[in-house]
């Protein structure tokens, strides 16, 4: 009898030493720079590319245990709030505010050439994403009631504005720069998000809007980002207020997108407070994360687990591996272990 309470009693233990290192934690890989990094591409396992204030540009390529960091000459005092790479030579990096400027570099960051530049009053753009490594659009706040909007088909070289903007219907309806990832390619359009006094999906292919049910009608209120799964053929949207990021209700919600019309599905328990990125890590696996803290859904964004309160601004997964990294203020760059 005490040999088989003592076999039970190990098997318990071995049971729940697995189930500790199974659960997902954060790897601290830099961190103590003076740079708020709010851009974030994950290329594969060993390349990363970050990008952020005070010029500032990181890279590894060898999977974050060293980055390398560049101040760009000239735009030492610009905040780049967003970075699409496609490989370790090539980056293309969005600079916000007037005026607003998109640089591109072919040599892994030695020199960066201007391919966008907009001196229009009350320019601010907030998003790039690519479709591929030809097709991308960058978004920016309404100027007057039309959304600012520009794209390119030839990798970044040159952009063309929107030559027909969508208006918003509410003076106060914006979009956040806070991840880089409120918009969205996907095989059924473009979608992207806003928030503010109001806060709306877009789907650009067919102009369809439609009000998101989340925390909104201040300033800092809203959707802040958008993934979308075309194997689901399903996206979830986060944001919540980042004036009060540890308010947990009406900061998440599933759609579906159907026949030019926008389905929405409130998750049955919120990630853990203001949330200004959310990427899809599988079909069912998502990760959010904020100023307030990370979360964990493994059922397609119906359920959330807080997996620490550490506060990052953007995660990504490589577009080509496994890896999941995080960025936010201070330098600060971590990885996701089992996730």
């Amino acid at each position: 009898m005490k040999s088989g309470k003592m076999t039970l009693l190990l098997a318990f233990t071995l049971v729940f030493v697995q189930s500790q290192a199974q659960q997902p934690s954060i790897k601290l890989l830099e961190s103590g720079k003076r740079v708020s990094i709010r851009g974030l591409s994950v290329i594969n396992d060993n390349t990363i590319w970050a990008s952020g204030s005070n010029g500032s540009v990181a890279i590894s390529i060898n999977g974050g245990n060293t980055f390398t960091w560049i101040t760009i000459p000239g735009y030492e005092k610009r905040d780049f709030r967003d970075i699409e790479a496609f490989d370790e030579n090539t980056a293309i990096i969005m600079a916000v505010d007037e005026p607003a400027i998109i640089l591109k570099t072919i040599d892994g960051g030695k020199n960066w050439k201007k391919v966008f530049e907009d001196n229009t009053k009350g320019m601010f753009l907030d998003a790039m994403d690519f479709a591929d490594a030809k097709h991308g659009m960058v978004i920016g706040d309404p100027i007057g009631d039309e959304i600012y909007g520009a794209s390119t088909n030839d990798g970044g070289e040159t952009w063309e504005k929107w030559k027909n903007p969508i208006k918003v219907k509410e003076t106060g309806e914006a979009f956040f720069a806070s991840s880089g990832t409120n918009l969205v390619h996907s095989k059924q359009g473009l979608f992207f998000v806003s928030g503010g006094k109001q806060s709306n999906l877009y789907q650009l292919g067919d102009g369809v809007m439609e009000p998101i049910p989340v925390l909104k009608g201040g300033s800092s209120t809203g959707a802040n980002s958008i993934a979308y799964s075309n194997a689901n053929r399903k996206g979830m949207i986060v944001g919540g207020d980042f004036s009060k990021d540890t308010i947990s209700r009406s900061n998440a919600v599933l759609f579906q997108y159907t026949k030019k019309h926008i389905s929405f599905t409130i998750p049955n328990t919120p990630p853990h407070g203001y949330r200004s990125c959310v990427i899809y890590l599988d079909k069912n696996t998502l990760l959010t994360c904020g100023t307030s803290g990370m979360d964990i859904s493994k059922d397609g964004g119906m359920n959330w687990q807080l997996i620490g309160k550490e506060s990052f601004h953007v995660c990504q997964k490589a577009k080509k591996g496994t890896s999941v990294f995080l960025a936010g203020s201070n330098g600060r760059i971590a990885q996701l272990i089992n996730p």
